[in-house]
């Protein structure tokens, strides 16, 4: 059974909420509340906020160490969707697993299944933790919206703002299409949040963008696994509607995706 999607917080341009399918108890989205919104500095920082928070939250209440993000640019799974989460609109929309030691289910189990066939988990399993996860995203969104280094009044130049990203293939390739987009993080934050930037997301998004516009790609499914104190590593597979083989079929089965990945 489907449930509807529940708000958990709303900042200035994105949200925090459950999916209407939620594959494990840490299962959550980012989600833009307006398609309309460009990304630029403003919303980069935004998004960053909404992410930090919702990691905390998950270490709070879920005990989470690490998170994996999965998107998907310009795509939309079809069919049995294996290797990615069902769309639930085309509204720019990240999913956020977050991972911890003894989890009952992992979101690559899941994901390994045809949409029709993955567990959803129960509503009242939800219930239990969501309260503690608003409250927990309220309180950690304030601590950050206080914090002095995100108050951009006036955007930064576009060329300060966005570090270089190195694009490369895989040691171990998924499908014909399999980047792997890197770049050197700043420490992590006392609370091991990543280094990340609204400048990170720029590159990143400027990047996504020139990998569409390969022969053979109309679209992006993306895998961010966990980066620790090591590099950002999005892992981009391209898609077409005519595709022989499912990429994320392919990725999901490499032996060098690890569960502490997916």
């Amino acid at each position: 059974m489907k449930l509807s999607r529940r708000l958990l917080f709303a900042s200035a341009f994105w949200e925090v909420a459950r999916p209407r399918t939620a594959l494990n108890a840490g299962h959550l989205l980012i989600r833009l509340t307006n398609p309309a919104i460009a990304f630029d500095l403003r919303s980069a920082a935004d998004w960053l906020l909404c992410h930090n928070a919702a990691r905390q939250a998950l270490t709070d209440v879920l005990g989470a160490k690490r998170c994996t993000v999965v998107f998907a640019h310009q795509w939309h799974p079809i069919g049995a969707a294996i290797g990615e989460p069902e769309v639930e609109s085309s509204t720019p929309t990240f999913h956020v697993f977050g991972r911890w030691d003894g989890e009952p289910v992992t979101p690559g189990e899941q994901l390994r299944l045809p949409a029709q066939r993955r567990m959803p988990v129960p509503e009242d399993q939800l219930l239990e933790y969501d309260g503690g996860l608003r409250a927990a995203l309220r309180r950690s969104a304030l601590e950050r919206q206080t914090d002095a280094s995100w108050q951009l009044a006036e955007p930064a130049p576009v060329g300060d703002a966005v570090p270089e990203l190195v694009a490369a293939p895989p040691r171990f390739k998924a499908g014909a299409h399999h980047t792997v987009l890197s770049a050197a993080l700043p420490l992590p934050s006392a609370s091991g949040e990543p280094g990340l930037t609204p400048g990170h997301l720029l590159a990143l998004a400027a990047s996504l963008q020139g990998l569409t516009e390969r022969r053979g790609v109309t679209g992006l499914s993306c895998v961010v696994p966990e980066p620790g104190s090591g590099p950002l590593e999005v892992h981009a597979m391209g898609r077409s509607a005519g595709e022989a083989v499912n990429p994320m079929q392919e990725f999901l089965d490499l032996p060098e995706v690890s569960q502490a990945l997916l």
